[in-house]
């Protein structure tokens, strides 16, 4: 199969045409329900409700998940989107008042069970609809931006996460946790360091803290060498990231250390990734940069030469 390749397709037609169990790890941001208009007759995220919106994200991912390998893992970047809300009071930006490319805010369409200004709850929709549909829901990450895109709302938390679903094909999968792993914090190894005095069987009191379960007390001090004392920890699953600038024509491209980060857990080097909704190609380029191949689908040819500009690789 060949690799390194952007396909010009839609992603369900694309995907169908892959061999079964060929590629290692899935990277992917679907267009969000309701929020853009790129012009596409066939594009996704336009859908009359959101139910027809994930069923028709059901249905591309359904055959990617044929395409993986059996040790294969899919992370999934999606966020929610109002009830009964459009581009009144949303942020314009001054500079492209319609859009990058002529991308237009739609209005949100009535959904089932939802008033005007609730949330609809696509993420949560589409992750249970996609383990019904045989997928192990593994891991829902929060991508937490400390550069968020501003709101005008008052009444209201202005937005600044995102979610990212690890999913898997099976219940073993390739994950490697040591190429993510996070240092461990400056406190936490003077805590090994200096332990704490016994207490009761059951409790202690620690200062500042209250009782603590003393299952849970470390031990006494001079217990761990410094040798011994763990540098690094698990990556936990609220990940800080900031958006970053992106001078082409794709709105909504997200940060290349995003796309790394799942990468370098879900893939091994030398492996394939593939992303159905290439867009302007982040996890085209993150693979490449790390090492591991990549195949790329997009439905709007102007992407795919974004895509192409930044990273090479061949049309089909």
């Amino acid at each position: 199969m060949k690799t390194d390749v952007i396909i010009n397709r839609d992603a369900l037609c694309a995907l169908r045409e892959l061999p079964d169990e060929s590629a290692h790890c899935a990277v992917t941001s679907p267009p969000y329900y309701a929020l853009r208009d790129y012009g596409l007759d066939a594009q996704i995220g336009r859908e009359d409700t959101p139910e027809q919106y994930i069923d028709r994200l059901v249905a591309v991912f359904h055959e990617l998940k044929r395409v993986l390998r059996s040790d294969g893992t899919f992370w999934l970047n999606i966020a929610d989107t109002y009830c009964g809300t459009g581009s009144k009071g949303s942020y314009t930006d001054p500079k492209n008042p319609k859009g990058r490319n002529g991308q237009a805010l739609s209005i949100a369409r009535k959904a089932a069970n939802c008033k005007q200004k609730d949330l609809i709850g696509i993420p949560w929709l589409l992750a249970f609809a996609l383990r019904a549909d045989g997928w192990y829901l593994r891991s829902d990450i929060i991508w937490q931006k400390d550069n968020p895109m501003p709101e005008s709302c008052k009444d209201r938390p202005s937005r600044c996460y995102e979610h990212i679903f690890l999913l898997s094909k099976s219940k073993q999968y390739f994950y490697d946790s040591a190429a993510i792993a996070e240092p461990v914090a400056p406190g936490t190894a003077a805590r090994y360091r200096q332990g704490r005095s016994a207490g009761s069987k059951y409790t202690e009191e620690i200062p500042g803290q209250g009782k603590v379960q003393g299952i849970n007390r470390a031990r006494k001090g001079g217990y761990y060498d410094d040798a011994l004392i763990p540098t690094m920890r698990n990556k936990r699953d609220v990940w800080l990231i900031n958006t970053v600038p992106y001078k082409g024509g794709h709105f909504a491209a997200f940060p290349p250390k995003l796309a790394e980060t799942c990468i370098l857990a879900g893939c091994p080097k030398g492996g394939i990734v593939i992303d159905p909704f290439f867009g302007s190609g982040t996890t085209g380029k993150a693979a490449k940069d790390l090492d591991r191949h990549y195949i790329g689908i997009e439905i709007n040819i102007e992407y795919c030469a974004l895509a192409r500009a930044r990273i090479g690789g061949d049309d089909s």
